[in-house]
């Protein structure tokens, strides 16, 4: 039986999801940050017939995440994203993913599949080559914003201020190094929460590559987020870039998929 989630189903949420923190980071750190009920955001749940909750679809904005970790009803996780009119995404784990889109009423408009990766031990991690890596404060994003707009890969959409809000707020965090006052390096977290905190932002400007500076500022950035007893994770897509995450600690966990659809709201 699948029905809407409430605050009453809290502790069975948690209790479902908690254990697979890495994997659920999105819908843990919606939930903590937002609950069952917004405008822009629902969560429902597949109950078993003995009532246990078995898997969980969280609506935020337009992008469906659904999660399960055995069987559940992926034909009626369809149904509900095939009968909403403003939705234009669903992504998720690819075993996940997989069962619910052949049911799903609208044609795929693209998809992209990624590795998801996390990191839950220290074992791996080395403690060299720290001492002149920084983190940030509020006034540093200036800067950092800076180095990310000369990143060709970064889309550069995210402003200034919405990273001081993020680092203000507690779900974002930022370490770099610097050379003559300006930062050549940098990691960051982004949708941090009390059980996990992902890994993004990980660049180098092109004349300091090399030189194991994006390595350092990961390290320390695993370091700390580790140490606060949280899971971190990450997407990849380029092979060298996998390469140096295991080398620090991370382990691959499952495919991550990222699928658009041809609906009403794609056209506008």
């Amino acid at each position: 039986m699948i029905r809407r989630l409430t605050e009453k189903d809290h502790h069975q949420c948690l209790s479902l999801l908690t254990p697979y923190a890495a994997e659920n980071l999105f819908i843990l750190g919606d939930i903590e940050a937002y609950g069952y009920d917004q405008p822009f955001q629902k969560l429902w749940g597949d109950f078993s017939d003995d009532g246990t909750l078995r898997a969980v679809l969280l609506k935020y904005e337009r992008n469906y995440i659904p999660f399960a970790p055995a069987e559940f009803d992926a034909e009626g996780f369809a149904k509900v994203i095939s009968n909403d009119t403003n939705f234009l995404m669903m992504s998720g784990l690819k075993r996940v993913t997989n069962q619910i889109q052949p049911y799903i009423t609208h044609p795929a408009r693209s998809i992209r599949e990624l590795f998801y990766a996390k990191c839950e031990s220290l074992d791996q991690l080395s403690l060299k080559n720290m001492d002149n890596v920084k983190k940030a404060n509020l006034v540093d994003l200036d800067k950092i914003h800076i180095l990310h707009n000369n990143i060709d890969e970064f889309d550069g959409t995210e402003t200034v201020e919405e990273k001081q809000r993020n680092q203000e707020k507690g779900v974002s965090r930022t370490y770099f190094i610097e050379v003559d006052g300006q930062p050549v390096s940098a990691a960051s977290t982004a949708a941090e929460n009390s059980q996990s905190a992902m890994v993004v932002g990980v660049c180098t400007l092109p004349n300091y590559k090399r030189k194991g500076y994006a390595t350092s500022c990961t390290s320390k950035l695993c370091l700390d987020v580790l140490q606060e007893g949280k899971v971190l994770c990450l997407f990849y897509d380029n092979p060298e870039a996998g390469t140096i995450y295991k080398r620090i600690g991370f382990q691959d966990i499952e495919k991550w998929m990222m699928v658009n659809f041809e609906t009403e709201m794609a056209s506008i």
